[in-house]
């Protein structure tokens, strides 16, 4: 129903005009981000712009529907009240913990699981902090990278095979699930992937640095293990751009 008996048009019409719009202007391909209280809206919307025979597709839309984020501080949860206009603005997180913090944590979960944002856990500077540890990863290698002057060709061109170790093995694996695992988020629309690919990641690499040492006399080891780490710091920036993170070289 779109219009109601008395004449008056039922409230999500502006959505479907605001639709067609979009596709007469162009937009073919639109990701709508709501609420899952607005699960209703999905088919009312879609089944509108079909009863209008526009040649509008009928998967358009496209629709990801979040939870709700609770917000956790000082161990107790931050009381959010509709009624009382009490609430939590993106402005206030990112006053609290920055915005590098706020991307990520609300980046890593998935749209249709629940999740609580902790407040002390984005400001940790601990392990258990996904941005910090991801980002140390990052400035240790930047800071290994720099206390080497100009070495840059000879790391490029260095043979691999002497990475024999099962830790840099097991990094080198996890490198080659980058451009899949960037394919996978796209397609699923769901950058939680890149934001776990990049945890493993820095995990894989912290592994690897306690395990073995970089700078050995060996020196095809050596520059083996310089390439790696190289190639590591690459991908991890890369992949912090992707979702609007920051890399930075020292910390």
């Amino acid at each position: 129903v779109m219009r109601k008996t008395d004449g008056s048009y039922t409230y999500f019409v502006p959505d479907v005009a605001y639709h067609v719009a979009k596709w007469e202007r162009g937009f073919h391909h639109a990701i709508n981000i709501q609420g899952s209280d607005h699960h209703g809206t999905v088919a009312r919307v879609r089944a509108g712009l079909q009863g209008l025979n526009l040649g509008i597709p009928k998967e358009f839309p496209s629709y990801i529907l979040h939870k709700m984020v609770r917000v956790m501080r000082n161990g107790a949860e931050v009381k959010i009240s509709k009624r009382a206009g009490s609430y939590v603005t993106m402005r206030d997180l990112i006053d609290w913990v920055g915005q590098d913090a706020v991307r990520y944590f609300l980046i890593q979960r998935r749209a249709d699981s629940e999740f609580v944002f902790d407040i002390d856990l984005a400001l940790s500077k601990s392990e258990e902090n996904p941005v910090y540890y991801i980002q140390y990863a990052h400035a240790r290698i930047c800071s290994i990278l720099n206390s080497l002057g100009d070495m840059a060709g000879r790391i490029a061109n260095a043979d691999v095979s002497p990475l024999q170790a099962h830790s840099e093995l097991a990094l080198l694996q996890r490198l080659a699930e980058y451009p899949g695992t960037v394919a996978l988020a796209t397609h699923e629309m769901a950058p939680h992937h890149i934001a776990f690919w990049l945890r493993d990641c820095a995990s894989d690499f912290h592994t690897w640095y306690n395990a073995e040492r970089i700078l050995v006399d060996d020196e095809s080891l050596k520059l083996a293990r310089l390439r790696l780490a190289h190639a590591t710091r690459q991908v991890l920036a890369n992949g912090l751009d992707l979702l609007g993170v920051s890399a930075p070289e020292r910390m």
